[in-house]
């Protein structure tokens, strides 16, 4: 049996499968990215795929901690863009 890769959102703080969860990373030159490929290179930080869990992360600055770097308001506005639409 295969194991499941888990991972912490950073924003609820529960433990999900990898595929579950939307992984942000901070690139070696500083730029912060949505990888959708799970494999980049960088900082990586995990957020569960829900507005919720954005709002939650965004409000309590969890993913600026978890990647070190300030978020700017275009990268926020991507994020939110991703399940507004849902």
């Amino acid at each position: 049996m295969k194991k499941i890769p888990l991972r912490k959102c950073v924003a609820t703080q529960e433990q999900l499968p990898k595929k579950e969860l939307l992984r942000i990373v901070r690139t070696p030159d500083g730029t912060v990215v949505i990888d959708t490929t799970g494999r980049m290179n960088g900082r990586g930080a995990y957020l569960k795929k829900s507005q919720e869990a954005i709002e939650i992360a965004l409000k309590r600055k969890a993913l600026e901690r978890a990647l070190e770097v300030t978020l700017d308001a275009s990268f926020i506005e991507q994020l939110r863009s991703l399940f507004n639409e849902s």
